[in-house]
């Protein structure tokens, strides 16, 4: 059984290697061809520097069935990283232009191929490689000289595959593609044989690491302005704090805890008298001597700067943080704009 024959299993060890490649080339745009059930996306989605993640797929239903492992978390929401990320997943084929699908920096076709008449292999690198020209390009496929050490294996290893190629033959498609349309190529591959086999029939998945010639000011092929050929299925903005809102939303939760807590050592401490001065000034303001009265203490904004690194982290200056919270219907700044007002209510006189 080739499901028990490698650890970790085949399917792992190609998702592995385009995460490796992801870890040292940093790219910003990920597509996925053939995404099928996410599960590459998935794991992608924890890489920082990308910025946007794609999958595409004939069939739609894996990927509405699975899409839910692409989403936000509460934790998402709860603490947003600067981090920008969104995710889209389409339905349609390889075999289509679609001109929202170019400017990627890496495309993946991941046991694709194989799937596909030799008539669509030809279009399929007629639309990666001439149309949508992204940096690079993996592409790995079954080597058919692996098969006869795969148990129960005669023939193709999965009823849907329409060819399997031997070295020779993916690398003569390979090299095709590179002079077509201005690559180049590295051959490699996953699932290793025994030791003394490994000349004599490769690797169970061969792979192809395709780069643009010029790297990203390589192509500078006219883009064609087509009607889109694939459904969008699925798109989803992660929470950023480079979007304002977002920004503002968790400064503000940030400087009303931070100042309550400011407020609350402050007053113990002048309740008490045993303060080390370690609370810098704030001041009650309004107010009277009544029995119950409802008073304002003043957090100044530049205090809450330096006694909060959360607080000056998120806003960069004082300036800005002013900036951020003015107009803000939770927050409520003093007349120059200078402090915070939090409400503080106590009993018996002042």
């Amino acid at each position: 059984n080739m499901a028990t024959m490698f650890s970790p299993a085949l399917h792992r060890q190609r998702h592995q290697f385009v995460i490796d490649f992801v870890n040292l080339n940093k790219p910003k745009k990920v597509l996925d061809l053939g995404c099928s059930e996410c599960r590459l996306l998935k794991t992608l989605k924890f890489h920082r520097d990308i910025e946007l993640l794609a999958g595409l797929d004939i069939n739609d239903s894996p990927c509405m069935f699975f899409r839910h492992k692409l989403a936000p978390v509460s934790t998402d929401y709860l603490q947003p990283s600067y981090d920008q990320l969104r995710i889209e997943l389409y339905q349609g084929s390889v075999t289509q232009k679609d001109s929202r699908l170019r400017g990627f920096d890496l495309v993946t076709s991941i046991e694709l191929i194989e799937h596909l008449s030799l008539a669509d292999v030809e279009l399929f690198s007629a639309v990666v490689f001439g149309y949508m020209t992204p940096v690079a390009v993996i592409v790995s496929t079954p080597n058919s000289e692996f098969n006869l050490l795969l148990p129960g294996v005669s023939g193709f290893r999965h009823i849907d595959h329409k060819f399997e190629w031997t070295r020779a033959e993916f690398r003569s498609w390979a090299l095709k593609v590179c002079l077509d349309y201005g690559y180049e190529v590295e051959f490699t591959g996953v699932g290793q044989a025994p030791q003394e086999q490994q000349d004599s029939v490769g690797f169970c998945s061969q792979i192809g690491v395709f780069q643009r010639l010029g790297g990203r000011n390589g192509s500078n092929s006219p883009c064609e302005h087509l009607l889109p050929q694939w459904q969008q299925l699925y798109s989803v903005n992660y929470p950023s704090l480079r979007d304002n809102n977002m920004l503002r939303k968790v400064l503000v939760s940030e400087v009303l805890g931070s100042a309550a807590n400011l407020m609350s050592r402050w007053l113990e401490e002048k309740t008490t008298g045993n303060g080390d001065g370690a609370v810098p000034l704030c001041q009650t303001e309004g107010g009277g001597e009544e029995f119950l009265s409802e008073l304002y203490v003043s957090v100044p904004l530049a205090v809450l700067w330096s006694c909060c690194p959360k607080v000056s982290e998120l806003s960069g200056s004082v300036g800005n943080l002013r900036h951020l919270l003015m107009g803000n219907p939770d927050i409520k700044l003093n007349q120059d704009s200078s402090a915070v007002l939090i409400t503080h209510q106590e009993q018996g006189t002042v």
